[in-house]
């Protein structure tokens, strides 16, 4: 008799688009969390970000922008106005393979700071505005996945995409001001450094903030190691965990993995010590 899949491994069909764009948005972003070396910045790369998000839509996913587009602006008295004229679609493939080309012979010459070039990239996608949709949220995904690539892991543990909605009003006012003048090379880029530099302190205080509250109350290392469970991707390595949960040893974290996995709310995928956890239930 065939086995049957479980109700809770089965992954539940989207309702709408919206809900199709989170599940991609939150798939691409759990991939690199746990696999970022595996995504070289290149053309390729982002396309498929970008397909990977929208695949499950019915909006073109995973080819560039096949028409001039314009970011637009809604004033208080009900015009549009616009703010911003991006690269035109024709020169967008060109744009885009100079962008990861510079930023690779950049990147590995090692004479400029890997934050201030992760967030120059960023800025100058933003410009090019490469796809009729999705622009901002692949933009938050490739600072996600340069970050980790820089050694930089707190978007594992906080999300940079809600740290920047709550400042969203700024984001746009600080993205207008260094996108003026770009197409000449006379933008001023210290604005958005300043910007995303600040978002980047503010992710790392809270995740602090929130490693104090476990250490505080966590009344046991079991605790602390379930907390740090909940706030990992759905598939994690113990790597992973030791990394969140130092002070803990590896045999203690193997004791709570193990009672997670016998309450149901774990399962182990592969053998070894690069095996693989993914979660299954609420971890309370």
């Amino acid at each position: 008799m065939k086995r049957l899949k479980p109700l809770l491994e089965k992954e539940a069909a989207p309702r709408n688009r919206s809900e199709a764009e989170v599940i991609g948005y939150k798939n691409v972003l759990s991939r690199i969390h746990t696999a970022h070396e595996h995504f070289p910045i290149t053309p390729e790369t982002i396309l498929k970000i970008h397909q990977d998000m929208f695949g499950r839509t019915d909006l073109p996913a995973g080819r560039w922008k096949n028409r001039d587009n314009t970011i637009e602006e809604r004033l208080p008295d009900g015009r549009w106005i616009t703010r911003y004229v991006p690269v035109t679609a024709r020169e967008t493939p060109y744009y885009m393979t100079e962008l990861c080309g510079r930023f690779n012979t950049l990147w590995e010459e090692g004479r400029i700071d890997r934050l201030l070039l992760i967030h120059a990239f960023v800025l100058d996608f933003l410009c090019i505005h490469p796809f009729t949709d999705g622009n901002g949220r692949v933009s938050r995904l490739l600072t996600a996945l340069m970050l980790h690539q820089s050694g930089y892991d707190v978007s594992r543990y906080i999300s940079l995409e809600r740290l920047i909605e709550e400042s969203k009003e700024n984001y746009y006012n600080v993205l207008n001001r260094a996108s003026e003048r770009w197409h000449e090379g006379g933008h001023a880029i210290l604005p958005w450094w300043e910007f995303c530099l600040g978002i980047l302190i503010a992710a790392y205080k809270e995740f602090e903030a929130r490693v104090g509250i476990i250490r505080s109350n966590r009344g046991s290392k079991t605790a602390w190691v379930r907390d740090a469970i909940r706030q990992l991707p759905e598939e994690f390595g113990v790597g992973e965990l030791v990394h969140a949960c130092s002070g803990v040893s590896r045999p203690m974290i193997r004791v709570v993995l193990e009672a997670l996995r016998k309450e149901g709310k774990l399962e182990v995928l592969g053998t070894g010590r690069g095996a693989k956890w993914r979660k299954r239930d609420n971890i309370q």
